[in-house]
């Protein structure tokens, strides 16, 4: 496929994964255009990766508290289809979030490595010493839908509420100053305050969402890829990896499908109890709905990008 005709693509997908749901947060992926290329070259050409994809977004005042289903779906397509094309892959969430994480990696089709820390600066950094000194030490790390420290600090649900007491701070393995990276780092987020919205003048969040002030992300990453919904960006980028590898697109999609992703959700709904729509006046329940959004919708924007691959 030649150069110009894998830009198109990857730009269309781009373009579908910004569309809005609900909030206007076209000044964040007007400013992100391009990082889906960029974060897509980045895995796709690299010799021996090892990714590693932190996920998780716990909401304590669900009933039962749990983490949400944004991000889980789309770190089951990234994780399916990467390590189906033989790229080893590890999900990494905390202790509040491991049973719906569990549970959607338990669905996968296929194997990955799953690393479950405590809340703690401690086991976050313990970790990070063991993925950059494994035999096969992380090239990639891959945050969605992963809550950073915002302006004061502290993590904050988009509504202001501090996160901290049950949160691990997993954005070390990003930022950590005492340590250089090794590896490459991408954030996939929806609402400013997820893991590598630190890379985003403070200004635009602060007028893109509510309460930005506060819960804007200080945390960057070497590649910000902004969506609706944050599950739509771990879709665009397996998609845009799949367009960069023809040679290894049918591997990489063979689970692309709306009925694994139903499979992926049931798994995060029924098995974990990830829950949904967790405004401040509605606390969140075991639902098969993403952000507000049936799952049926969810296919239809998975099933749009897939189209645009093949």
């Amino acid at each position: 496929m030649q150069e110009n005709a894998v830009s198109a693509k990857i730009d269309q997908i781009e373009s579908i994964i910004a569309t809005k749901n609900g909030r206007d947060i076209s000044r964040m992926t007007d400013w992100a255009r391009g990082n889906l290329a960029r974060a897509a070259e980045e895995i796709a050409h690299a010799p021996n990766a090892h990714v590693g994809i932190v996920v998780g977004f716990y909401i304590k005042h669900a009933e039962p508290p749990s983490p949400e289903t944004d991000g889980l779906n789309g770190m089951a397509h990234l994780a399916a289809g990467l390590a189906n094309a033989g790229i080893v892959v590890t999900v990494i969430t905390d202790a509040p979030c491991a049973k719906a994480v569990w549970a959607v990696v338990d669905a996968l089709p296929i194997s990955v490595g799953l690393e479950i820390v405590a809340v703690s600066e401690v086991a976050v950094d313990a970790l990070a010493d063991r993925l950059a000194s494994d035999e096969r030490p992380i090239t990639h790390l891959i945050a969605i839908e992963r809550v950073a420290p915002g302006q004061d600090d502290k993590p904050h649900r988009e509504h202001g509420w501090d996160m901290s007491r049950e949160t691990a701070p997993l954005h070390r393995l990003f930022d950590h100053p005492s340590r250089k990276r090794s590896w490459y780092t991408i954030g996939i987020g929806d609402g400013g305050n997820e893991i590598g919205m630190g890379s985003l003048p403070l200004e635009i969040v602060r007028t893109s969402v509510t309460n930005g002030e506060l819960i804007a992300a200080k945390t960057p990453a070497d590649a910000l890829i902004i969506a609706g919904v944050s599950n739509w960006g771990g879709f665009g980028l397996l998609a845009a990896i799949a367009c960069q590898k023809p040679e290894l697109k049918d591997r990489l999609l063979a689970f692309f499908t709306a009925e694994m992703d139903q499979t992926f959700l049931s798994a995060a709904v029924h098995t974990g109890q990830a829950v949904d729509d967790s405004r401040a006046d509605n606390p969140g329940r075991p639902k098969m709905s993403v952000d507000r959004l049936p799952w049926e919708h969810h296919a239809t924007v998975l099933k749009s990008i897939a189209a645009i691959v093949i």
